[in-house]
C-alpha cells in the first residue's frame, strides 16, 4: 500500500522487519516445544531466546536477508542463514523438521491476527460515533428517500442507527474471520509430520490459545484467507454505503449534511466556492479495492497438488493492502461522521418541499379505514391529486380539501398530515438498541 493510505500501525505491522520477527517467533515456539521433548538442546534455545530479546530483528536484519536471498532465491534459507550470522551457531537448531510454509503461513497468521485486531478496534470506534450521532439526532425530522425520490418522514438519527446495526454484523464477521486464521501449522513437508512430531504443533497452538490445523498439506488451506478478505470486502460495502449517503446529502440541491471543511482548505483550483465531499469519495474508492482483493483471494484457494506458490505473490500484495485500506478508510469515515456538519432546518425545508406529498399513504389509510372506501377508489383519489400536485406545485392537502370526491374533514386532513404520527415509534426502535 502506498504511504498515503497507510496508518502507522499497519505500516509497522507489514514491514519486512515485522515479518521476520513473526517468523522468528514461530521458529522459537517450535524450538521451545522440541527442547522440552529433548529433540533440540535446551541450552541452544535458552541462548537464542536471550540473544533475540537483547537484539531484536530490525530493518538492518531485513536488508541482510534481502542480500542473501539475492543469491539463494529462497526467502527462508536466506532468513535462517541471516539468523546464524546474527545470533551464532545455536541457530542451526532452528527450523528443525519444519518446511518453509510451516513458518511463513503460521507467521502470516500472527500478523493477520494483529491486523484484524487493529481493524476491529477501528470499527468499534466508528460504531461508537454512529451511536453518538444516532442519539443526537433521534428526533431530528428528515425526509426518507427511495429511488432518490421523497418517500415519507423519518428521523436523521435512524440513518445512523441503521449503520450501527450493520456495523454490529460486520464486527461479528470480522471476529469470526479472525478466529479462522488463529491456527498453527507445523506439519513438515506435505503435511505428514514425518520430521516433526504432531505434539509440537499442538503445544505451540495451546501456548498461543490458538488451534492446531487439523490436517494440512504443505500449505494452510487458502479458504481461511478468502474468508478474511470476504469479511473485509463486505465491511467495505458498509463504509461505502455510509460514504455514498453523505455524498448525496452534501449535493447542492440537497445540502442536509456535509463533510467538515477545515480552515484553509480549498475545494477547487479554479472555483473558490467549492466544498467537495472528497473524504467520502476517497472511502468509496478504497472500498472498491477491497472487493478486488477478495476476487484474488478466492482464486488463491485452488492450488496444485500439495502446494504451489501461485498464491504467494498475490498475498504479498492483497493481505497488507486489504488490511491497510480497511483501517485507513475506517478512520477517515469515523472522522467525517464525528465532525459532520448537519443542517436540520434544511432537512425540514426539504421535507416540506413537495407540498405534503410525503403524507399520501396516511391519507390513503384514512380514506380506507375511516371513510370505508375501497383500496382501489382511495388510491385513485389520492393519486389523482398527488399527480396534480407534482405538476402544479399546489399543496396536496389543499387539493384534497377542494376535491368534491374527498370525504375527509379539516380535522381528518390535519391528522393525516401530522408529522408526529410518522415518528411516533422512533423511541420503540431505539429501545431495541438499549437507547
Amino acid at each position: 500500500m502506498i504511504d498515503r493510505y497507510l496508518t502507522p500501525e499497519m505500516k509497522a505491522l507489514w514491514s519486512e522487519a515485522s515479518k521476520y520477527r513473526a517468523w522468528l517467533r514461530v521458529e522459537l515456539a517450535a524450538m521451545q516445544a522440541q527442547a522440552r521433548h529433548g529433540e533440540v538442546p535446551q541450552d541452544a534455545y535458552d541462548t537464542l531466546i536471550a540473544r533475540s530479546e537483547a537484539d531484536p530483528l530490525d530493518e538492518a536484519f531485513a536488508l541482510k536477508v534481502a542480500e542473501i536471498e539475492a543469491v539463494t532465491r529462497h526467502d527462508i534459507v536466506a532468513f535462517t542463514r541471516a539468523l546464524t550470522d546474527r545470533y551464532g551457531d545455536e541457530a542451526r537448531f532452528i527450523h528443525h523438521g519444519l518446511t518453509s510454509t510451516d513458518v511463513v503461513d503460521t507467521a502470516q497468521n500472527l500478523v493477520l491476527d494483529e491486523a484484524l485486531g487493529v481493524i476491529i478496534t477501528d470499527v468499534e470506534a466508528l460504531r461508537e460515533v454512529c451511536r453518538i450521532q444516532a442519539a443526537a439526532h433521534k428526533h431530528t425530522p428528515t425526509v426518507g428517500r427511495t429511488h432518490g425520490i421523497h418517500a415519507e418522514p423519518m428521523t436523521f438519527g435512524l440513518k445512523f442507527l441503521n449503520w450501527m446495526a450493520t456495523l454490529d454484523r460486520d464486527l461479528e464477521r470480522l471476529h469470526a474471520a479472525r478466529k479462522r486464521i488463529q491456527v498453527v501449522m507445523l506439519s513438515g513437508s506435505v503435511g505428514t509430520f514425518a520430521h516433526v512430531s504432531p505434539r509440537i504443533e499442538e503445544e505451540v497452538a495451546q501456548a498461543w490459545g490458538w488451534q492446531a490445523a487439523p490436517v494440512t498439506n504443505q500449505t494452510l488451506a487458502r479458504d481461511r484467507h478468502a474468508e478474511v478478505l470476504s469479511a473485509l470486502a463486505i465491511y467495505g460495502t458498509t463504509v461505502e454505503k455510509i460514504a455514498v449517503e453523505i455524498r448525496h446529502l452534501q449535493r447542492s440541491e440537497v445540502r442536509e449534511a456535509m463533510e467538515p471543511f477545515g480552515k484553509g482548505q480549498t475545494g477547487s483550483s479554479s472555483m473558490p466556492h467549492k466544498k467537495n465531499p472528497i473524504l467520502t469519495e476517497n472511502v468509496t474508492g478504497l472500498s472498491r479495492l477491497l472487493r478486488g482483493y477478495l476476487l484474488t483471494g478466492l482464486e488463491n484457494v485452488p492450488l496444485w497438488h500439495e502446494r504451489d506458490i501461485s498464491h504467494s505473490s498475490a498475498e504479498r500484495v492483497i493481505l497488507p493492502d486489504a488490511t491497510a485500506a480497511t483501517s485507513y478508510a475506517t478512520r477517515r469515515l469515523t472522522g467525517v461522521l464525528r465532525d459532520l456538519v448537519v443542517f436540520p432546518e434544511r432537512m425540514l425545508r426539504n421535507l416540506n418541499d413537495l407540498g405534503g406529498l410525503v403524507y399520501s399513504q396516511r391519507v390513503l389509510h384514512a380514506l380506507i379505514d375511516e371513510k370505508g372506501l375501497s383500496r382501489e377508489d382511495a388510491y385513485t383519489l389520492v393519486q389523482r391529486n398527488a399527480l396534480r400536485s407534482w405538476e402544479t406545485g399546489e399543496g396536496l392537502r389543499d387539493l384534497l380539501k377542494a376535491d368534491a370526491d374527498s370525504p375527509l374533514s379539516d380535522a381528518e386532513l390535519d391528522a393525516a398530515f401530522d408529522l408526529g404520527w410518522y415518528l411516533r415509534h422512533v423511541d420503540d426502535i431505539y429501545a431495541r438498541f438499549g437507547m
